[in-house]
């Protein structure tokens, strides 16, 4: 994928994006998969573990280098044990609003201030590098459908796709649309993605329930273009 040194949160964000309205709804909840993102990135860089199911900071001094995951880390350490399905939720703006920091210092996203009725202050963001957005979709579609061998796909990439891959909307076919194995690839990308260390397979796994579970079960005729991920 481009931009290699893009975090997940980053990554996913970008993959978010709807760019038939030029706005970050192309996925449902982008707060909760940029969270889970997070999450996934400090599990892989040995700054969170797993304890008996709970997300916890590892070295209570160190850091990662990036102001995305650095503040998810401070706010575990600040606040009380949580498990993983909990911290893809809780107060997951947070990070989603250190994402867009981040890509507008960085030149990714424009941010223009407004005022809604004249009075109450907004900042409406726009995308700078369409090519990027598309480019990480298109190879994040191929890490879901092949043919690329499982056994050659990064670490990182399939940890993206995987969740990506858990904002399939729901409806009565779930499955329309997707390729004759598509759960067995899932499943062995989701191994994949927690190579690095038996003990991330279950935080893998937990997040993207988590993940899963926050998507709307139904959408209705006046909720917003499906998530970009339909199809994959």
């Amino acid at each position: 994928m481009p931009n290699g040194p893009l975090s997940l949160p980053v990554r996913l964000y970008l993959l978010a994006w709807d760019s038939t309205r030029s706005e970050a709804t192309g996925a449902p909840q982008p707060h909760h998969l940029v969270r889970a993102g997070a999450l996934l990135d400090l599990a892989r860089r040995g700054l969170l573990t797993d304890d008996d199911g709970i997300a916890t900071p590892v070295d209570l001094d160190a850091r990662a280098g990036d102001a995305v995951l650095d503040g998810l880390l401070e706010l575990v350490r600040e606040s009380r044990p949580h498990g993983w399905r909990t911290w893809v939720t809780l107060r997951a703006r947070v990070t989603l609003d250190a994402v867009r920091e981040q890509l507008t210092a960085d030149g990714y996203l424009r941010a223009e201030k407004h005022r809604v009725l004249g009075v109450f202050p907004t900042v409406e963001y726009t995308l700078d590098r369409e090519a990027v957005v598309e480019t990480l979709r298109e190879e994040t579609r191929q890490v879901l459908r092949g043919p690329l061998p499982v056994a050659e796909v990064s670490e990182r990439d399939a940890a993206v796709a995987v969740l990506m891959d858990a904002l399939e909307p729901r409806t009565v076919a779930p499955d329309k649309g997707r390729a004759p194995g598509h759960g067995q690839r899932v499943d062995e990308l989701t191994d994949r993605a927690a190579a690095a260390a038996p003990a991330l397979g279950k935080v893998v796994r937990e997040v993207r329930a988590a993940l899963a579970a926050a998507v709307p079960s139904v959408p209705t005729a006046s909720s917003s273009p499906g998530p970009s991920t339909r199809g994959w």
